[in-house]
């Protein structure tokens, strides 16, 4: 009878957990500037439903290779996203960002304008949809590789939309990857960025978070880099590193064991979702639980 009375309210214990752990939806969003319609995922924290405050907004890009879902499907916790949702009371938002669009509006190809669909569509679709604080002072960014490039090119190209951008083992410098084994394989999949020059360096170089640091120094925005020290895209952060310390820019800037795995990833978001916390907690855009 003991044993029987532990089991229910143990059972009772994980009813009670799933019934109020974060919620994740599929977001329909077209986009009128690619003439097509794309998927994001979207958690939204415990604290959602029993709310009627408005909540703050972390937009959570994925890298090359990857889709919107991989930050749910691919990390060693399944539940690392919600987790962090309820933790810290924050909707996350994952757009979608194909497999190798770097988050920029092509100069050579209409069907791969993702800078506009990011920043115009999905921003716009997400503020209409659910209750956010609309504005950049509850909005953040961060990513992954070349999400990590996209969150920093996003966030200095438009200081007006985010409050502050973070970047995973981002590729900072694309230019990097025209120097692997693989560059020819990067090189036919960068086409529908950047057509027949996708093997110019220069190109890669025009549209790089590392050339862009005027910029960044101008907006006066939060950054936080970090990067695996046995990532193969360690010494582009470290140079980026060092021209923002050289520039007077303030940034956080770790180097951590690991490689670019999802282990590093898994092990890295929590920071960012911190250092993002503290920031909107000095906006005053934390939603009541």
């Amino acid at each position: 009878m003991k044993n029987l009375k532990i089991l229910v309210f143990f059972v009772f214990l994980c009813v009670s957990s799933m019934s109020y752990a974060a919620k994740v939806d599929t977001l329909q969003i077209a986009s009128s500037a690619m003439n097509k319609t794309y998927k994001a995922a979207v958690v939204l924290p415990n604290s959602y439903a029993k709310s009627k405050s408005a909540f703050p907004v972390m937009y959570l890009l994925h890298g090359a290779y990857g889709h919107f879902s991989d930050w749910l499907k691919n990390t060693p916790n399944k539940k690392l996203v919600q987790s962090l949702s309820d933790q810290y009371n924050l909707i996350i938002v994952m757009p979608e960002g194909e497999t190798f669009s770097f988050y920029l509006d092509s100069p050579v190809n209409k069907e791969s304008q993702f800078e506009t669909f990011i920043t115009q569509e999905v921003v716009q679709k997400v503020d209409k949809t659910y209750r956010t604080i609309a504005n950049k002072s509850g909005r953040v960014i961060t990513g992954l590789s070349m999400g990590g490039h996209g969150a920093l090119y996003l966030l200095t190209r438009h200081p007006d939309l985010f409050c502050a951008a973070g970047s995973m083992s981002g590729a900072v410098d694309m230019s990097t990857m025209l120097n692997r084994e693989s560059s020819a394989q990067v090189i036919k999949l960068m086409q529908p960025v950047f057509g027949d020059r996708s093997d110019n360096s220069e190109l890669y170089a025009q549209h790089a978070v590392m050339g862009m640091l005027d910029k960044i120094k101008a907006n006066k925005l939060p950054l936080i880099i970090d990067c695996g020290v046995d990532d193969f895209l360690i010494e582009p952060n470290r140079e980026l590193h060092r021209r923002l310390v050289y520039n007077k820019v303030e940034h956080d800037y770790t180097e951590r064991p690991g490689a670019h795995t999802w282990e590093y990833w898994e092990n890295s978001l929590p920071y960012h979702v911190l250092f993002f916390s503290k920031i909107l907690f000095k906006n005053q855009v934390v939603a009541k639980k």
